[in-house]
C-alpha cells in the first residue's frame, strides 16, 4: 500500500540542505532546479564534480561549501537531502536530522526517507508528480515521459482560462466551488466519451 501523502513545496521559500556533489547530488540538485529553479540549496562537499559545478553556478539561490558534512549544516534548514557515497555518513545525516525535526531524504535508501523526488511533468501552470512509493525511480521517469507526451501544450491556456472565469464569479465558497466543479466537469465526460463532443 502507498501511504505517501502528496505535497507541493515552495522550495524558494525554503532552505534545503544537500550533502555529496558527486553524480548522485548532481542527480538531487538538477531535479530540484529543474522543477523549481529558485530553490534555495546549500550544498556541502568535500569535492564538487563538474557537472555539480555547472548547475550551481548557472543557479540563483546555491551556496556551495567546500567541507565533510557537519551537524552545524543543519541549522536553519526546512529539508536534509544526503547523497554521499558513505553510507555511515548519509545514516549520520538522517539521525541528526531527526533529533531536529528536519525531513530527511537519503539518496537510494528509502527506509531512511521521510520523502522522495518523485517524477515530475510540468506544462505551464500544471504540475503533476509520480510516485513509485520508493519501488521504482525508473518506471516513475518512464511514466513521466509519457505524460509529458500525452498533455497537450494549450492546457496552459486551459488553466488560465479557469482562472479567469473563477475570478469573475460571485456568491460564497460554495457557490464558486459548484460553479467551478461544473466547469472543470466537462473536461472528464470529454475524455470519456469523445464522440458527444
Amino acid at each position: 500500500m502507498n501511504e505517501l501523502y502528496p505535497i507541493f513545496l515552495k522550495v524558494h521559500e525554503l532552505n534545503v540542505l544537500l550533502v555529496g556533489a558527486g553524480f548522485v547530488g548532481t542527480e538531487k540538485l538538477e531535479f530540484l532546479l529543474k522543477s523549481s529553479p529558485r530553490a534555495q540549496v546549500t550544498a556541502v562537499s568535500k569535492a564538487f564534480n563538474p557537472e555539480f559545478l555547472e548547475l550551481a553556478t548557472a543557479a540563483e539561490n546555491v551556496t556551495l561549501i567546500e567541507d565533510g558534512y557537519d551537524e552545524k549544516y543543519l541549522g536553519g534548514k526546512h529539508l536534509v537531502i544526503g547523497a554521499t557515497n558513505d553510507k555511515s555518513v548519509n545514516r549520520q545525516i538522517r539521525d541528526e536530522a531527526k533529533e531536529r525535526f528536519l525531513l530527511v531524504n537519503i539518496a537510494d535508501t528509502p527506509a531512511l526517507c521521510d520523502f522522495y523526488l518523485g517524477g515530475i511533468v510540468t506544462k505551464g501552470n500544471l504540475k503533476i508528480a509520480i510516485s513509485t512509493n520508493g519501488k521504482s525511480p525508473t518506471a516513475a521517469k518512464r511514466f513521466r515521459q509519457l505524460l509529458e507526451e500525452v498533455l497537450p501544450e494549450e492546457i496552459d491556456d486551459l488553466l488560465e482560462n479557469l482562472n479567469a472565469y473563477r475570478a469573475t464569479l460571485k456568491g460564497d465558497f460554495d457557490f464558486k466551488v459548484k460553479a467551478m466543479n461544473e466547469a472543470t466537469e466537462a473536461l472528464v465526460k470529454r475524455r470519456n466519451h469523445p464522440s458527444e463532443v
